[in-house]
């Protein structure tokens, strides 16, 4: 995603000037808002690519603005800037639509890596929130682990390292496969549990006990 324009939506103006310095050097056009409303406003006169939003924000919250801006153009990839983190909240964003996260204190390559890979529809998960949706789900459930049983073994190497937040070109080259075959792979895995959307595929994971985050 190289010249993008990207809607930075954070209460704090330092995390706005170092996400805006960040990606104004990487060749993207960049906005702010404050505020979930504010972010509407920005959003429908800016028409970003792709929004990076904070949760935790006065008046509207995060969430709510995430689902309106969703419903104004579903298309509009949004990465969640997370400072702490609470696997409820992370399981609502995921199940909201939401195209992964970014942890704040982040080096500013993880975040170049994130644009990146949403950029490809892919699913983004920062470490740090797979670390806290993994202790949510240490208890792999039966149900699980019994639908995981009607994939093949590649099919599960595909699921686990989308679940990871890889693109497809880095899982062809991890399995020695072309992006295209990757794609093939995840459509029929996707078909067999019966999703619709990829984030769905880092919660089947998770309850299936394939992520394993140190």
């Amino acid at each position: 995603m190289s010249g993008a324009k990207i809607l930075v939506v954070d209460d704090e103006p330092q995390i706005r000037r170092m996400m805006r310095a960040t990606l104004t050097g990487s060749g993207h056009q960049v906005d702010e808002a404050r505020t979930g409303e504010e972010a509407l406003e920005k959003f429908r006169a800016f028409l970003p690519d792709l929004v990076l939003l904070d949760l935790n924000m006065p008046g509207m919250g995060g969430l709510e603005a995430m689902r309106r801006i969703a419903a104004l153009h579903p298309g509009t990839k949004i990465l969640v800037l997370s400072g702490y983190l609470q696997e409820d909240r992370l399981l609502d964003v995921l199940a909201a639509g939401a195209s992964g996260f970014v942890n704040k204190g982040s080096p500013a390559e993880n975040l170049t890596r994130a644009i990146r890979t949403v950029a490809q529809n892919e699913v983004f998960l920062d470490p740090s929130a797979a670390k806290v949706l993994v202790e949510h789900e240490k208890q792999p459930r039966a149900k699980g682990k019994g639908v995981l049983k009607r994939l093949s073994m590649r099919e599960r190497e595909v699921l686990r390292l989308t679940a990871e937040g890889h693109s497809s070109s880095e899982i062809g080259a991890l399995l020695d496969l072309s992006s295209k075959t990757v794609d093939t792979y995840r459509a029929r895995l996707m078909s067999k549990l019966g999703l619709t959307h990829r984030s769905e595929l880092v919660r089947f994971a998770l309850r299936a006990g394939l992520l394993k985050i140190e």
